[in-house]
């Protein structure tokens, strides 16, 4: 009974373990899309096994490269709206606000040239005041307050200093985050790299086909590239992870009150499945993903064919003696 027990517990603790590796997202997920891509991969492998050949006179190399780049720097945009009775007193109040968090993000390590304000509006706030008289009634606007919106840009070149920047602000009642954007000191450097490495995968895969056969040099090749730079925050996707079946509660009479379900979002990467070479494969943060794309294609040279020399047919003259003898003599021009 004990032996069975422990089994159970083992089992148990397996499949936990398995699911805390394996991530909410992709169980999610088998709701929707990925629940059939391992069928749609062997579907993929299994096409490409039988397919017939047909006689094709082209050869096509294609060469992908991909370059996971950590950002040099960052740019967080915070949003500020301030209110206030009058034109003073909301410009005062922001002014503090913002001396209050410039001053704790000094604290935190960050440099004042690297804090700047953008000014976005600065404008009037109005309230509608129902105006009454004997027959009618009127509805006006009227100034009520004024209101100020600013956005702070603050530059930072680690991600730990992140958090440190998300406390001064939030200590400062700053919550809104706009965005973060990504920057590379040296992006040609990246696009260097990738070359070089799309030079040595190429020479590879053309020995390969010299390997099996083909006379590359009998071939005229043309070729197509291009490149892209990708951001983090076009690759963040979302699920809610929960589970509301409960048989017991519906089977009673009384009503059942829905909570509501957090969305989660995670950074979901290009993946590698396409591509030749993957220069820093394996990334802990989000990073900027660099592509440079390949194609050659290879067309039969036309055989050059040899001009046919004509048969130059030289006249020829010959005299006839006028006494009707025959007596024919060939003359000679030349």
């Amino acid at each position: 009974m004990r032996n069975t027990i422990y089994t159970l517990l083992l089992l148990i603790s397996f499949s936990t373990i398995s699911a805390q590796i394996k991530g909410n997202a992709i169980t999610i997920s088998r709701q929707g899309s990925i629940l059939g891509e391992n069928n749609i991969i062997n579907d993929e492998i299994s096409q490409f096994r039988k397919q017939t050949l047909t006689p094709n006179p082209l050869i096509t190399i294609d060469i992908k490269a991909l370059h996971n780049t950590v950002a040099d720097s960052y740019t967080a945009i915070f949003n500020i709206v301030q209110i206030g009775k009058t034109s003073e007193e909301t410009n005062r109040l922001m002014s503090e606000r913002i001396t209050k968090v410039k001053k704790a993000l000094l604290s935190k390590g960050i440099l004042e040239k690297n804090i700047i304000l953008d000014i976005i509006s600065f404008v009037p706030v109005y309230e509608t005041v129902v105006e009454k008289k004997l027959f009618s009634k009127k509805y006006n606007e009227v100034p009520k307050g004024f209101e100020i919106q600013q956005n702070i840009h603050i530059k930072f070149t680690k991600v730990k200093q992140f958090e440190k920047i998300l406390s001064a602000c939030a200590n400062n009642e700053i919550y809104n985050l706009v965005k973060v954007d990504y920057f590379i000191n040296d992006i040609q450097n990246v696009y260097r790299q990738l070359r070089v490495e799309l030079l040595k995968s190429l020479k590879e895969k053309q020995q390969f086909y010299t390997d099996l056969g083909f006379d590359l040099t009998i071939y005229s090749p043309t070729v197509a590239d291009t490149k892209y730079c990708r951001f983090p925050k076009e690759f963040y996707k979302n699920y809610k992870a929960f589970n509301s079946i409960s048989i017991e509660a519906l089977s009673k009479k009384q009503g059942v009150i829905k909570a509501t379900k957090q969305t989660s979002y995670y950074y979901d990467p290009i993946s590698y499945n396409d591509y030749d070479i993957v220069i820093n494969p394996s990334i802990l943060e989000p990073v900027i993903q660099i592509g440079l794309e390949v194609k050659l294609q290879y067309t039969p040279k036309t055989k050059e064919q040899k001009p046919v020399e004509k048969e130059i047919i030289q006249p020829k003259y010959f005299l006839i003696s006028p006494d009707g003898n025959i007596d024919i003599k060939e003359l000679k021009l030349s």
